[in-house]
């Protein structure tokens, strides 16, 4: 008894594992409702040969692939058609709009003003005098366009060219040396070494995390002791 329901546990969470992968990297709070609810559905049906071992194998992948195929047609026809998406997965809502709250789209959404405040706090926008839109996306999260006057100032608007640095790369991991990355930025571990010995830090073992950009700049954090 005890080795079925291991092995049917195995095999469920490698299937499980497989789907997810299939359906994208989201997180949990930026699923579409339909991912949502499919998501939910593959972990309940998937469940049953584990709490029942004298049930089939098939008793739980069956059903999960069923809903797995479902929703990645349903996701190919969002794809394809505007409409069909506005119908299942809904339109983003301007809660904000010219710097007004918008209280019919507020009311229509169940978002109340703590939770707007809250929302904004989040965004990094404390004065709602600040926000010029707010909108209410189909899954849930809340992006913020601020007034022009209260906009960061680009490198663009003040004439001046900025230098880019690239994307920066992890070159130590929990004291590991990720030499791939080290040779996309033509460096090498005798490199490192010199860098990490102006830092007073012996060993990349000693560093938590580092990373390095295209223009040189560097991330160092060494580990707590």
């Amino acid at each position: 008894m005890l080795k079925d329901i291991l092995f049917n546990s195995v095999v469920i969470y490698a299937v499980l594992i497989l789907f997810m992968r299939l359906m994208g990297k989201r997180q949990l709070g930026e699923l579409e409702p339909s991912e949502l609810i499919v998501t939910i559905l593959i972990s309940e049906v998937s469940a049953t040969p584990i709490g029942s071992p004298e049930k089939p194998l098939y008793y739980g992948i069956a059903p999960a692939a069923v809903l797995f195929s479902l929703e990645m047609a349903l996701s190919l026809l969002m794809a394809k058609s505007v409409r069909f998406r506005s119908l299942l997965a809904g339109k983003p809502a301007l809660l904000i709009a010219h710097g007004r709250v918008d209280q019919r789209q507020m009311r229509r959404n169940r978002f109340t003003p703590d939770e707007l405040a809250e929302a904004l706090r989040n965004q990094g926008a404390l004065d709602l005098n600040e926000v010029e839109y707010a909108i209410l996306e189909t899954d849930g999260k809340l992006n913020v366009i601020l007034a022009p006057g209260s906009r960061p100032v680009t490198a663009a608007q003040m004439h001046v060219q900025a230098p880019d640095a690239g994307y920066p790369l992890i070159v130590i991991n929990d004291g590991h040396v990720l030499g791939e990355n080290l040779k996309i930025l033509g460096k090498d571990e005798r490199w490192l070494e010199k860098y990490l010995r102006s830092q007073r830090i012996a060993s990349p073992r000693d560093v938590y995390m580092m990373t390095v950009d295209m223009a040189g700049g560097v991330f160092l954090s060494p580990k707590e002791r």
